[in-house]
């Protein structure tokens, strides 16, 4: 059994997304920075308050935290278009690595040329 996990974990799939969780997981600490320390005071500044994640609504003894939930999508948005850039630049690698095109065969015009000159040879 150790062995089967051994090879299981070796496995290039397993790697990549050890890898990719890592990655997400710091890339999510540096735009949760981005979005409490940058975006958040430049929105403060429109809406009057500079900590978002402090307004709340308070009804009937339950509170109801809008401006977390407001930092959270904006958390969302900026990660998701980072992901489009990156996608975007991937495909754009992808596209200029493609095989070369298959060498053409005969064309239409070769095969006409081709019956052409059976049919000559026939009729002599």
């Amino acid at each position: 059994m150790i062995k089967e996990f051994k090879e299981f974990i070796a496995r290039g799939n397993v790697m990549d997304l050890a890898v990719g969780v890592i990655i997400g997981g710091a890339f999510t600490a540096i735009v949760n920075s981005l979005v409490t320390n940058l975006i958040n005071p430049l929105l403060g500044l429109f809406i009057g308050k500079i900590d978002l994640s402090n307004l709340v609504l308070k009804v009937a003894g339950a509170n109801f935290k809008y401006g977390e939930f407001i930092n959270a999508v904006i958390n969302f948005f900026i990660i998701a278009f980072i992901v489009f850039l990156l996608i975007k630049a991937v495909n754009k690698v992808i596209k200029t690595k493609e095989e070369a095109p298959a060498p053409k065969g005969p064309s239409a015009e070769d095969y006409l040329k081709e019956i052409r000159d059976i049919l000559k040879a026939q009729e002599k």
